[in-house]
């Protein structure tokens, strides 16, 4: 097999439509397009959900709800989930559990803004968390067994035209 004996299988392209050359080509006339109608033009395109200007179904449903930009979208494990990980040996207990660490283990799939805690099951060693929240009584039974917590936080943004009026 040479490169100049390379073709496409049989069916996989299709010729070129020749429009407008007589009616015995079949597309003479109207070339294919019918009598008339914002279809027969040149720009006979309508745009993504026109509704031939009908008012479309986007703009006759209600509008609900709003989506705030500036949450944060932690990453939730209860104390329960924990001492599964440290029983089954993915992570040990020594280990400080962290967003990071998490993250190397495969236990955080995707990407979120932190990781919180929450109290949820018993825990049966001390345990040291690096995390951007915890709910109470997690952080009551991580403390109550020995362990300590670390919160971390974030910096806050100020608007300079604020400093600026003070």
């Amino acid at each position: 097999m040479k490169l100049n004996e390379i073709r496409d299988n049989k069916g996989a392209t299709h010729s070129k439509k020749i429009v407008g050359r007589g009616i015995g080509s079949g597309l003479g006339k109207t070339s294919g397009k019918g009598h008339k109608g914002q279809k027969a033009r040149g720009t006979g395109k309508v745009r993504l959900g026109f509704e031939g200007g009908q008012n479309p179904i986007y703009r006759r449903m209600p509008k609900r709800g709003f989506n705030n930009i500036f949450a944060k979208e932690y990453f939730i494990i209860n104390l329960a989930d924990i001492s599964k990980l440290i029983e089954n040996g993915k992570i040990e207990s020594s280990t400080v559990i962290s967003y990071e660490t998490l993250k190397e283990k495969a236990v955080i799939k995707g990407s979120y803004d932190g990781l919180k805690i929450l109290g949820k099951g018993e825990v049966s060693q001390p345990l040291s968390c690096k995390v951007s929240a915890i709910s109470k009584s997690a952080l009551d039974m991580i403390k109550s067994k020995g362990g300590n917590v670390e919160v971390l936080v974030e910096k806050k943004f100020i608007s300079k035209r604020k400093e600026d009026s003070k």
